[in-house]
């Protein structure tokens, strides 16, 4: 009898919640994390600097492993011209180009995991602070940090938990994280 007042009360909730449009996900278990599979066949130069960003986000977060070339849930590619930039298609799943003219100015490692970071979830925070990742090249050219903060790759953990709305899974392209090119002034 209690595992049916459990099952009812539990189909309730997901009743209540994907009418009022939000999606409610079982979480997974403590021991299970989401992998996403990164693609790095067209980041050229950059595939080490991706694996590089993975490793860190791994290290950086709970209910998620990204791993290499298993698959495309994350497509990576070397771009020149035209900004460094994400393209998120849902939660855990776009494609993030590296401006090798912008790398060539800014920290690729940092630029990798930032970008990354918007298929993860993240919005931009342009507040300058290279404490952290999202503030992308707001913090200027001198910083090279590519760790997200505490508060960073917490949100990231906690999207991951199962516990996202459909609001945390929709496509978002995310441009600009990164002024143009800089030119030298004479």
């Amino acid at each position: 009898m209690t595992s049916r007042l459990s099952r009812l009360a539990v189909a309730l909730v997901a009743t209540a919640g994907a009418t009022l449009g939000v999606t409610v996900a079982n979480p997974a278990p403590a021991s299970a994390a989401m992998t996403i599979c990164y693609n790095t066949s067209q980041a050229g130069s950059y595939a080490g600097t991706a694996n590089q960003a993975a490793s860190i986000w791994n290290n950086a977060t709970v209910n998620l492993t990204l791993s290499a070339n298993c698959g495309s849930n994350l497509r990576i590619y070397q771009i020149t011209g035209g900004g460094s930039y994400a393209v998120r298609t849902s939660l855990g799943n776009g494609r993030v180009y590296i401006d090798t003219q912008q790398a060539a100015q800014y920290s690729p490692l940092r630029i990798m995991t930032h970008e990354i970071g918007h298929i993860l979830g993240l919005p931009d925070n342009y507040n300058g602070n290279c404490s952290l990742l999202m503030s992308g090249g707001s913090a200027g050219t001198s910083c090279t940090n590519p760790y997200p903060s505490t508060t960073e790759a917490n949100r990231v953990s906690s999207l991951f938990a199962g516990t996202f709305s459909a609001t945390d899974r929709s496509a978002d392209i995310f441009r600009d994280s990164w002024p143009s090119v800089l030119t030298p002034v004479s």
